[in-house]
């Protein structure tokens, strides 16, 4: 179950959307962005099944609280929430949710945008779709098949 005064976790349930936006809300606020990733149906022209989400629980959590404190020191917003699940992961399920909460949209939008770019390049979770073609871990913009062995 996830924590409800953690604004940084790895989760392996559903997110609560309310309570997400309640741990960054301040009535400072006008501006509340709300990034949700999902699992989606087709990917590089190929339908997917499913998605599995595996991680360095620990590190992956310690980046992601690097990348709220240089959000929030980078950008002027309120506060930040960054989740990300793991798991094994249907088509349509949530798999990341961050929410920058600040006094006008302008910088939560930046910041939010910021974020997940950030997360996606430095945050260790790795990803394994599985599609009607294959199996393919997906490590940044490379697409490994799962039976490789190098060469």
């Amino acid at each position: 179950m996830v924590d409800k005064g953690r604004k940084v976790e790895v989760v392996r349930e559903p997110f609560d959307l309310n309570a997400a936006v309640e741990l960054v809300s301040t009535p400072y606020a006008g501006g509340y962005v709300v990034f949700l990733g999902r699992v989606r149906k087709r990917s590089e022209g190929k339908e997917v099944i499913k998605l599995n989400y595996e991680t360095y629980e620990e590190m992956a959590v310690a980046e992601m609280e690097r990348i709220r404190k240089e959000a929030m020191e980078r950008f002027p917003i309120l506060d930040m929430l960054i989740w990300h699940r793991v798991g094994e992961l249907e088509v349509g399920e949530d798999t990341i949710l961050i929410i920058a909460s600040g006094e006008h949209r302008g910088e939560a939008f930046d910041a939010c945008r910021w974020a997940i770019d950030e997360v996606k390049h430095r945050v260790p979770v790795w990803k394994k779709e599985v599609r009607e073609d294959g199996n393919f871990w997906i490590e940044g913009d490379k697409w490994i098949p799962e039976d490789y062995h190098g060469g």
